[in-house]
C-alpha cells in the first residue's frame, strides 16, 4: 500500500469509505438521504464514495420498497453491503485432522470440510491433505478460489509473523517449515498463520464460551498443553510468538515428562495418542487405582500450568478445550485447585466450540484482516498523524 501523508486526499477517501461501510453494514439497506443523516457527509461527497464502493463490488443496489418512495413517486435508490462480494477461509492443520470453514464477509458460514490425517504423516502429506480440504470446501460451496479475500490458518507450534514454524514438536517435519510461504502459493490473497491455541482463544471470544468477556485464557488441554490468551479483547502473542507455551513448564525442575503422567505401566504414552489417554480416564472412572493416580497426576500438572498463567494475567475466565474437554472429571478439580492457588480465582468453563474452535478462530483472524482493510477508521487516522 502506498504511504499516506497528512494532506493526501486518498486518506480522506479511505476514512469516508470506512464510515459509509460501517453505516451500511449495520442495516439491510439505506438510501442516500438516510446515509447523509447517519454519516454527516455531504450528498455530493457521499455519492462519490458510493460510486467508488460500487466499483469495488462491496456495495451494490438494493431493491426499493414502498417506504422509500419520494414525493414524485420515483423510488429512492437504496444501497447495501454485499457480504457475498468476497469470502474468507479458516483452516485447522492438526495432528489428527485438517479442517476448513468458509464464510462470507459478514462471517456467516457457507461451507465446511474435514479430512483425517495420520499423526505420523510427514509435512508434505499434511500439506497435500490441506490442499484437498480447501478444494473440497470451495467446490461444494460453489465459491471460486479468486473470490477469497483472506485465509487464516491455525496449527501447533511457535509461529513467527511471516508464518514460519519456529518450533513445532507436535507434527513431524513442522519445525522450520515456512508454512505461510507454502500456503500462499495456493492463494491470491493474504494468508495469516497462527498458533492453534491462540486461534481457539479468538474463536471462543467470538462465538464460544467467552463472548461476554475480554480477558481470558484458553487451555488446549493435552499431555503437552498449550494456551492462548486475550487481554482487553486483543490476542496476546508475546514478543516472539511463544506466549502460552505452558507445556514447557515441566522443564523448570519437574521430574516427570508429560507423557509419563497418565501412564499406568511405567511406559510413556505417545503424546498424540488421544485414544490411549481416554482409556486411562475410563479406567479411573471405573475404579482402577493406578488409573486414578495417573489422572490425579495429570490434573495436578494441568492446574499448575494454568495457575501460572492465571497469576500472571488475572483473566476473568479460563476456557478448557482440546481432547480433555470431552473427558469427565477435569473442570471441577481445576476450579477447586485454582481457588487454592490463585488470589482471584477465574471462572472456568468448557469450550462451546469443541473441535471446531481452531478453524473458527482462524476464520475470525481472516475476517479481522479484511475488516481492518475495509472498516478501520482508527488505523487511517493514525496513519495521518
Amino acid at each position: 500500500m502506498a504511504q499516506l501523508t497528512g494532506g493526501d486526499p486518498s486518506l480522506l477517501r479511505r476514512i469516508n469509505s470506512a464510515v459509509v461501510l460501517h453505516a451500511l453494514r449495520g442495516v439491510d439497506a439505506a438510501t442516500l438521504t438516510e446515509l447523509v443523516g447517519v454519516t454527516g457527509l455531504s450528498r455530493p461527497t457521499l455519492e462519490g464514495v458510493i460510486e467508488g464502493l460500487v466499483d469495488t463490488g462491496v456495495v451494490g443496489p438494493a431493491a426499493a420498497d414502498a417506504g422509500s418512495e419520494r414525493k414524485q413517486g420515483r423510488p429512492a435508490r437504496r444501497f447495501r453491503f454485499r457480504a457475498e462480494s468476497g469470502y474468507l477461509l479458516g483452516i485447522e492443520i492438526g495432528p489428527h485432522r485438517v479442517a476448513g470453514l468458509l464464510s462470507d464477509l459478514e462471517g456467516r458460514m457457507v461451507g465446511s470440510a474435514a479430512r483425517e490425517v495420520d499423526e505420523e504423516a510427514p509435512a508434505e502429506e499434511r500439506l497435500e491433505r490441506t490442499r484437498a480440504v480447501v478444494g473440497e470446501v470451495l467446490r461444494h460451496s460453489g465459491v471460486p478460489r479468486d473470490a477469497l479475500r483472506a485465509v487464516g490458518v491455525g496449527s501447533p507450534g511457535i509461529i513467527e509473523a511471516d508464518g514460519t514454524v519456529r518450533l513445532g514438536t507436535a507434527l513431524p517435519g513442522w519445525t522450520g517449515l515456512k508454512l505461510g510461504d507454502r500456503l500462499r502459493r495456493s492463494f491470491r490473497c493474504p494468508v495469516l498463520v497462527e498458533n492453534d491455541a491462540n486461534a481457539a482463544a479468538v474463536a471462543e471470544h467470538w462465538k464460544g464460551a467467552a463472548r461476554d468477556c475480554d480477558d481470558l485464557v484458553f487451555v488446549l488441554a493435552g499431555l503437552s498443553p498449550g494456551a492462548g490468551s486475550l487481554i482487553g479483547g486483543r490476542l496476546h502473542r508475546g514478543y516472539g510468538g511463544a506466549a502460552g507455551e505452558i507445556g514447557a513448564l515441566h522443564l523448570l525442575g519437574r521430574e516427570a515428562l508429560p507423557e509419563k503422567l497418565l501412564s499406568t505401566t511405567g511406559e510413556p504414552l505417545h503424546k498424540l495418542d488421544e485414544a490411549a489417554v481416554a482409556r486411562v480416564f475410563a479406567l479411573a472412572r471405573g475404579g482402577d487405582a493406578k488409573a486414578r493416580d495417573a489422572v490425579q497426576r495429570f490434573i495436578q500438572r494441568l492446574v499448575h500450568d494454568v495457575a501460572a498463567l492465571v497469576l500472571a494475567l488475572d483473566p476473568q475466565r479460563v476456557v478448557v478445550g482440546g481432547w480433555a474437554a470431552g473427558l469427565d472429571g477435569v473442570l471441577d478439580p481445576l476450579r477447586t485447585e485454582l481457588a487454592r492457588y490463585c488470589l482471584r480465582p477465574p471462572q472456568v468453563k468448557l469450550s462451546l466450540l469443541g473441535e471446531a474452535a481452531i478453524a473458527t478462530g482462524a476464520l475470525r483472524l481472516a475476517l479481522d484482516h479484511v475488516e481492518e482493510e475495509l472498516f478501520a477508521v482508527e488505523s487511517t487516522v493514525t496513519a495521518r498523524r
